[in-house]
């Protein structure tokens, strides 16, 4: 039983550490840790509340420019708004650091776990080749070449794809390991939070990052 237990184990460990099964593998093991992230967000933060707060950010910046516009048509008017506009400002501020500790709770309690867990997976495969991707790794700017996978000598399941066991070198479009998976998770946690709503909370950030430096690019005059 022991014996049957351990040819089990060795025919999966080489079925994941080779493609198509290095793939799928690594698929899947994104999925995982959207679906975990993904679960602690809902349990531990008030997506609703933070979305809420979004909007009302969104558009207290937006007023901002409108107080601008009012400084040569009403100047007595614009310097209320302005005092006004400043006395929110400071409390939406305290408010904005309180919604992004809240926002990084899931992440500090799964930062270390899985870490250790994506270096000692990562073990499994080094620099070989996992996936096929369309255009050559190498083309990346910068990180390339950490993108890139080659294979030291012709292993046989590149029979499967080229027809003939054959070397696969750093030029022949295949990517490794690290590539893979966040290019996996990348892709599958865009979909999972889109499934779960919560993708108005991960975008929202961008979104008011973006609307805050045109805010910010405006400065009240001083009338």
């Amino acid at each position: 039983m022991f014996l049957l237990f351990l040819q089990e184990s060795n025919a999966f460990l080489d079925w994941i550490r080779y493609p198509p099964g290095s793939m799928i593998f690594i698929f899947l093991l994104a999925t995982m840790t959207a679906l975990i992230s993904t679960g602690l967000t809902r349990w531990l933060v008030d997506t609703e509340a933070i979305n809420r707060k979004q909007v009302i950010m969104k558009a207290h910046d937006e007023e901002k420019a409108k107080i601008i516009e009012m400084a040569e048509i009403d100047p007595e008017k614009y310097r209320k708004q302005r005092k006004r506009w400043e006395r929110l400002n400071v409390v939406l501020k305290q408010s904005q650091q309180r919604m992004a500790m809240k926002r990084m709770l899931p992440s500090c309690i799964t930062f270390v776990p899985m870490i250790i867990i994506f270096s000692v997976v990562r073990q499994l495969f080094f620099n070989n080749p996992v996936a096929l991707s369309p255009m050559n790794a190498n083309d990346v700017l910068l990180i390339g070449q950490m993108m890139a996978a080659d294979t030291p000598s012709a292993y046989p399941w590149t029979q499967l794809v080229y027809g003939i066991p054959r070397i696969i070198g750093l030029n022949d479009g295949w990517i490794n390991f690290t590539a893979w998976y966040f290019l996996s998770s990348f892709g599958i946690s865009t979909l999972i939070q889109r499934i779960f709503r919560l993708q108005t909370q991960a975008t929202g950030g961008m979104e008011q990052m973006m609307g805050g430096s045109k805010a910010k690019a405006l400065e009240f005059p001083d009338i």
